[in-house]
């Protein structure tokens, strides 16, 4: 089992194994932990393996990597590629409001998420589906596609379809994903009312769309909000740039603990 070190996490940034590690070791299996994957070369060649499978590891595998299993490296990917490519599929699927997703598993090439397809799933994605429940939602699916193209794989039955031709350039270029920043978290209250619930469950429950609520200097994590036609007097609702509003469910303010909306909009008055 390879994935990478651990990493400090939380507010005591105390080292954490990945979550891959922590199943591998209550399973008695061995884990490597290399930093870089080129100066690691050794002990994967050792292992000997016929076949690599992965998923989540975040870093894109050297060609000298996917060069050692002889039936090459599969690897799980959360859309319908070759839509929605690189690092936040799920969250930018969401953000964008797409209806139909799906699961793909490729063999790895040289590029970022453009090998040729194996096998691929697609899966309706609800309409207030946050990125916490389709990421576990995905997850199984994953799990059982991987599982039965390494069936097929190790039967040499394996079907290639390489992704050219399946979008257009511009739809590829468009839907590419990359690593989320602050910035990307923040909510503007001009855009449309239901941009605003389709980004805060893309972000949902972590890390968090952030807001600033009634000219609060601080800003809040939000959590889950609806869209509504107009406000009412028990809901803490903003109106939005299309002229709708957006009732804010549950959020979480500084140094708190998450409550609702309607909590926090009686402890504002």
């Amino acid at each position: 089992m390879v994935t990478q070190p651990d990493r400090p996490s939380g507010r005591g940034q105390r080292l954490q194994p990945t979550p891959v590690k922590a199943a591998a070791l209550e399973l008695a299996i061995p884990v490597y932990e290399p930093q870089t994957l080129r100066d690691g070369l050794a002990p994967l060649r050792d292992a000997a393996a016929g076949l690599f499978a992965v998923a989540s590891y975040g870093k894109i595998l050297p060609r000298t990597v996917l060069e050692l299993p002889p039936c090459g490296a599969l690897n799980v990917h959360p859309s319908l590629l070759p839509l929605y490519r690189g690092a936040t599929p799920l969250q930018a699927q969401l953000r964008d409001g797409v209806t139909m997703g799906g699961v793909t598993i490729i063999l790895m090439d040289a590029g970022m998420d453009t090998g040729d397809i194996v096998l691929q799933e697609q899966s309706p994605i609800g309409r207030c589906e946050t990125y916490g429940e389709l990421h576990d939602r995905f997850a199984t699916l994953g799990a059982e596609l991987l599982a039965r193209a390494c069936d097929l794989a190790s039967t040499g039955s394996l079907e290639r379809r390489p992704q050219a031709g399946l979008a257009s350039p511009e739809e590829i270029a468009r839907t590419v994903t990359r690593p989320l920043s602050k910035d990307d978290l923040r909510v503007d209250w001009h855009w449309p009312a239901k941009r605003v619930v389709d980004h805060v469950r893309s972000l949902s429950p972590n890390p968090g769309a952030r807001a600033s609520i009634d000219g609060e200097a601080q800003m809040v994590k939000l959590l889950e909000v609806r869209q509504v036609p107009a406000p009412s007097a028990e809901d803490l609702t903003v109106p939005c740039g299309d002229g709708e509003f957006v009732a804010i469910e549950r959020l979480v303010p500084p140094n708190r603990t998450p409550m609702t909306g309607r909590a926090y909009r009686a402890a504002l008055r």
